[in-house]
């Protein structure tokens, strides 16, 4: 890239030389000159035009590509900045751009199905390896100086080759296909790792996968399994056989155990009933004896509470009958009395009502009206003149008797006369 600019720069430089001299000539063999201004115009035309034909070129921006981290080197003052994600801008001639990953890379190693290594017996095989790695992000200025461009070819594939062909040939197939696989992964990021941390890069992990056998030994190694299966099975069946044994026979004496000790426990257990039985007997007679002694008691008890009951059902009656007679003396006493008090006392209201009808005859008027009452409801009469009874008039008895005003509302009168 400085290159080029470096032979546009001269092309410009040469033809603006050329094309001064050319005026200097005309000028001298007595043409007409060429004004300065002129000629400032042009050169002016021709930067512009070689600025724009290297800005279409050569634009002085860069895009950084995603999961990649630029940095931008000053080849003037020999200065790098680090640039993330985005555009950067870049002067023609004084920088330039790298970008490295900035994510974990992934290397696969080659040789899983083409068998390029060999085991500590001679035997080709293949090993499917895999290598996760990344770009020391503290060492981005330095690496981008010292790295290649191809960072997968030159560094990591000389040295995870060198590493596997080493560590594998350390190994038999058999250790390498099933016990050590473990082991082996372990040995080569233990080798691996300080190489590639040399570089800058940072070894995260690595992975072995399928192992390619050759086919003789795949052939004889299954041989070997079906025998070494043979052997496993017979091996087991005599051990299952020896336990079968052993099982029956602990089985033996634990049923043996088991009868025994069923007899002694059921023998302890008549001996234990029949001393709970002792001791039972020992607490029950004392108990059936106040049992008797309490039925006896109860029994006087009941007889005495009988005897009890009677007497108080005898003496109730008796003072019932004595109290029944001198209630119905006092009844008898109490009518006599009545009577006689009654009897004074009508005697008594005898007198008071003579006495009165003697002071007031009318009163006598009086009572017979309340008795007609509920057979007249209303008489209207002249007192007599004499101050006898009204009833004489009524009934027509009295001399001189005027005859009545008026007689109204009597229930069983004929005519309105007043007679009855």
């Amino acid at each position: 890239m400085s290159d080029r600019i470096k032979k546009v720069v001269l092309a410009v430089r040469a033809a603006l030389a050329k094309g001064a001299a050319g005026a200097g000539a005309v000028t001298r063999s007595g043409a007409r000159a060429v004004p300065r201004p002129g000629l400032r115009s042009v050169l002016a035309l021709c930067a512009l035009g070689g600025a724009g034909y290297l800005l279409v070129k050569h634009p002085p921006v860069a895009k950084i590509e995603r999961g990649n981290v630029g940095i931008r080197i000053n080849q003037l003052s020999g200065a790098a900045s680090v640039v993330r994600d985005g555009t950067v801008v870049l002067i023609p001639g004084v920088h330039e751009l790298r970008q490295l990953p900035a994510l974990d890379q992934i290397y696969k190693a080659a040789g899983s199905g083409e068998q390029p290594y060999q085991s500590v017996e001679g035997l080709a095989l293949g090993v499917d390896l895999s290598v996760r790695y990344a770009i020391d992000p503290a060492k981005l200025v330095a690496l981008a100086r010292t790295l290649p461009d191809d960072i997968r070819t030159a560094v990591i594939d000389p040295a995870v080759q060198g590493v596997i062909y080493k560590v594998v040939t350390r190994y038999t197939v058999r250790e390498i296909f099933s016990s050590k696989r473990a082991e082996i992964q372990q040995a080569i990021e233990a080798e691996l790792k300080p190489k590639l941390a040399a570089d800058g890069i940072l070894l995260r992990h690595v992975t072995i996968g399928k192992i390619t056998l050759p086919r003789e030994y795949m052939a004889g190694m299954e041989t070997l399994l079906a025998e070494e299966l043979q052997t496993e099975k017979m091996r087991y069946t005599l051990e299952l056989k020896e336990k079968q044994v052993k099982q029956t026979s602990l089985e033996a004496d634990a049923d043996k155990i088991k009868r025994e000790k069923a007899a002694e426990a059921a023998g302890n257990e008549q001996i234990i009933a029949a001393k709970a039985q002792e001791q039972a007997m020992a607490h029950v007679l004392p108990f059936k004896q106040k049992q008797i002694e309490q039925r006896r008691l109860e029994a006087e008890a009941e007889k005495t509470s009988r005897i009890k009951t009677s007497e108080g059902a005898a003496q109730a009656r008796v003072i019932e009958a004595t109290g029944e007679a001198d209630s119905r003396r006092k009844l008898a006493d109490a009518e006599a009395y009545r009577q006689e008090v009654v009897g004074k006392v009508s005697t008594a209201q005898m007198e008071r009502d003579g006495a009165v009808i003697s002071r007031h005859p009318l009163l006598i008027q009086k009572t017979m009206a309340d008795k007609l009452s509920d057979k007249v409801s209303v008489i209207i009469a002249a007192p007599p003149t004499d101050g006898g009874f009204i009833g004489a008039a009524l009934l027509g008895q009295g001399k001189n008797a005027p005859a009545p005003a008026a007689v109204a509302s009597a229930p069983e009168a004929d005519t309105a006369t007043g007679e009855q």
